[in-house]
């Protein structure tokens, strides 16, 4: 089950409410609670050095962010919001040039005020299960939760 239909609407508000996730062309592969895939098709406009065009490592942090806060707003309830306190991106080796980018965001913790994720993106595809392909970034963040108003 690609994306649970109780998240559908989740998903398509992070698609298509968030002018900065439309803008670069983010979409919603899975989602289930406390896991997220986003993507994020290749562009040629979304390219950091121009000498060789591989996407900006901004647009590959953005993509990090919405990726582990899709998975926490996927085990909030209804009334509750997140917002990022803390993210941190290692890039393991250079991005891919010409290629989608996949991300990969699982809770790895959640309390009454903060949960934590872990990210990781490759390019193309998330490996199959046994292959052991690393991916070519890592991401781990703190989000706040509260209540709003």
């Amino acid at each position: 089950m690609p994306i649970d239909p109780a998240l559908a609407p989740l998903a398509q508000f992070m698609t298509e409410a968030i002018p900065y996730n439309r803008a670069i062309g983010l979409t919603v592969d899975h989602l289930v609670p406390g896991t997220a895939i986003l993507r994020l098709p290749w562009r040629d406009d979304l390219t950091g050095d121009p000498l060789r065009p591989a996407v900006h490592g901004g647009v590959i942090s953005a993509l990090i962010d919405n990726t582990g806060g899709v998975a926490v707003f996927s085990v909030l309830d209804g009334q509750q919001r997140c917002s990022t306190i803390d993210l941190r991106v290692d890039y393991l080796g250079p991005g891919p040039t010409g290629a989608d980018l996949i991300c990969e965001a699982r809770v790895i913790r959640r309390g009454r005020r903060v949960a934590v994720t872990r990210m990781e993106v490759w390019s193309q595809s998330r490996p199959a299960p046994g292959e052991q392909r690393p991916p070519f970034a890592i991401g781990q963040a703190s989000y706040s939760i509260f209540e709003p108003g």
